[in-house]
């Protein structure tokens, strides 16, 4: 008898953890967009932007890094009027508040004062504390001055400083998807021409010191005693349609659908990915004037 219930506390123990590892990880999306897409050298689709000297490319991968002189960034050399851009990044362990390691869109230096941005920021942090992922969506100047940024952030089912990941941007005429590793983690729809970037942008990376408010509203800073702070990108992939292309150029899509959006099964992952991982999110902050927002509240 005293072994039947030794053996049952031990199935029901394996039970309880197989189910919880199982919980931490995202179901499969079902489609895995990345793999449409070929990866490029750097070189064949960046260039540097600032801080050369903190920038090495070793075979297929690029290292950026900051310490108290300077960080560094790149830039595609074309711009898009949509399309999907992914990399994959490693982020650096230990202590890296006030630090950001950033993929993202932008058109701020044909638009400056007033320009379109769409983020995928790693917000650093401190021992023991996990990485911040924070998507956002500036449009027409919103992140210019009186900033009005649309921020979502999150927490991953995974170490980022472990291994690289794939980190994707998907933008077409009507919506942007933030995409880790093919599961969807955020759609943005493009709910009226006021609220959705429509002009082209360029591809950027970059990493630099942001201590005023990266990491838990700037409450830690930077400390370059553990510098240089690393970000190493490799796997760039990019499809779409340049801002030099045809006008019936048709915009690419991150699931089977040929007309963009997300299969059931992608979207039930993204709810799963928002109700475990996502911590914040613009629409629910009661602080915010949503007058400001009007897709927190505007119908499709």
């Amino acid at each position: 008898m005293i072994i039947e219930k030794f053996f049952f506390f031990c199935l029901l123990f394996l039970v309880h953890c197989t189910n919880s590892i199982g919980s931490s990880w995202p179901p499969s999306p079902g489609y895995y967009p990345s793999k449409m897409f070929r990866s490029f050298r750097f070189w064949k689709g960046y260039r540097n932007l600032w801080g050369p000297q903190h920038q090495r490319l070793d075979q297929h991968a690029l290292t950026i890094w900051l310490d108290r002189t300077s960080g560094s960034g790149f830039k595609s050399v074309r711009p898009f009027r949509s399309g999907y851009f992914g990399t994959s990044i490693k982020l650096q362990q230990g202590y890296t508040a006030g630090v950001i390691t950033a993929f993202y869109l932008s058109n701020n230096e044909a638009h400056p004062g007033h320009h379109d941005e769409v983020d995928m920021e790693f917000l650093g942090t401190t021992f023991g504390k996990p990485y911040v992922l924070q998507t956002n969506v500036y449009i027409r100047g919103s992140g210019d001055g009186n900033i009005i940024g649309r921020e979502m952030k999150f927490h991953l089912w995974f170490d980022p400083t472990k291994g690289f990941h794939h980190y994707a941007i998907f933008w077409s005429p009507k919506e942007i998807i933030f995409l880790v590793d093919d599961v969807p983690i955020r759609r943005y729809q493009r709910k009226s021409d006021a609220t959705f970037p429509l002009r082209p942008m360029w591809v950027y990376g970059s990493i630099w010191d942001a201590s005023s408010w990266a990491t838990e509203d700037g409450k830690y800073k930077a400390d370059y005693r553990y510098q240089p702070f690393v970000g190493q990108f490799t796997n760039f992939k990019a499809g779409g349609c340049s801002a030099y292309a045809p006008l019936h150029c048709r915009p690419v899509s991150v699931s089977p659908y040929r007309s963009g959006g997300l299969t059931r099964k992608q979207y039930y992952v993204m709810t799963w990915v928002q109700r475990h991982y996502m911590f914040y999110d613009y629409c629910r902050d009661r602080k915010r004037d949503h007058s400001l927002t009007p897709e927190c509240w505007l119908r499709r």
